[in-house]
């Protein structure tokens, strides 16, 4: 059967496969059109399946909002480079929108959501297919707030949302930017487990062994490194970013808001990468845009 250059050309465009594989999968489904991007579907699926085993630590965070919700989502890829193209931008903005849309409850759900092209998982895999690296939804989280939201997203590689009672939109805002700069663990000290004071003040004791004082002002001393300890780790203990002059508690009361929950986000936090070098990446680019 002949397989004219144009039916390739729309298979291409459609797929975003390889001239070859086109022609054969039309040559495959006699020349019909639809039939061919399905069987190149399933193979994409097959490609998708052989790359799972690649780590993706790089790819990009992306906030998507509606009024007083918002989620904040990480989709990670294998290189830099992909994570910098407008298709795994435009997918990981599908997912942010998926996840905000149907307010799954696990990823697993969200994968299984629903959108114009398929499930998420269903795109996920066909971009697989198509750019030729792994491609992973690492996790999301949705907020919502009684009061102001605040969204930030610094490079698209920190993300991070706040949501408040009270407050207006430039507190949230810039506690958003402060949330992405210094990285808080917990909101206030009632948020931290007991088993992380009771190890941090075992720790602090120890360092106080070689001190000659009374056992009392060890303790005092102890105390008062662990309140120290406390601000570091604590939004609200921590000097505001844009006016160290002044604690975040001190801003948040002045404004007679208080701050419910946040969430930040840094593309590739605790994934371990594998170390290649440059050039490596990027004949592994070439070899993929020819495939």
């Amino acid at each position: 059967m002949n397989i004219t250059a144009d039916s390739v050309k729309q298979l291409r465009e459609r797929t975003g496969a390889g001239m070859m594989e086109c022609k054969k999968a039309l040559v495959e489904t006699q020349g019909d059109m639809d039939a061919a991007a399905e069987l190149m579907r399933k193979t994409g699926l097959a490609k998708a399946d052989k790359k799972a085993t690649r780590v993706a630590a790089e790819g990009t965070v992306v906030v998507e909002r509606s009024g007083n919700n918002a989620v904040l989502v990480e989709v990670n890829c294998e290189t830099d480079f992909v994570a910098r193209g407008d298709e795994f931008l435009g997918f990981a903005r599908d997912v942010a929108k998926a996840a905000l849309a149907h307010s799954p409850g696990s990823l697993e759900a969200l994968l299984a959501s629903q959108g114009t092209a398929g499930s998420v998982d269903d795109q996920r895999r066909a971009l697989i297919a198509k750019i030729g690296e792994n491609i992973s939804v690492r996790r999301f989280e949705k907020l919502s707030a009684t009061g102001a939201l605040g969204t930030y997203i610094h490079g698209g590689r920190i993300g991070c949302v706040v949501a408040l009672e009270g407050g207006d939109e430039a507190l949230a805002r810039d506690l958003a930017m402060h949330v992405a700069a210094v990285n808080p663990a917990y909101i206030d000290a009632s948020e931290v487990p007991a088993a992380v004071l009771d190890k941090e003040r075992e720790i602090l004791a120890e360092q106080t062994k070689g001190e000659k004082k009374p056992p009392d002002i060890i303790a005092k001393i102890v105390e008062g490194r662990l309140r120290k300890y406390l601000a570091e780790i604590t939004l609200m203990g921590q000097p505001f970013v844009k006016d160290p002059e002044t604690t975040v508690e001190k801003l948040v009361k002045k404004a007679g808001a208080k701050v419910v929950k946040f969430v930040r986000y840094e593309v590739g936090a605790g994934i371990e990468k594998k170390q290649d070098d440059f050039v490596g990446e990027v004949m592994a680019q070439v070899k993929a845009q020819k495939n």
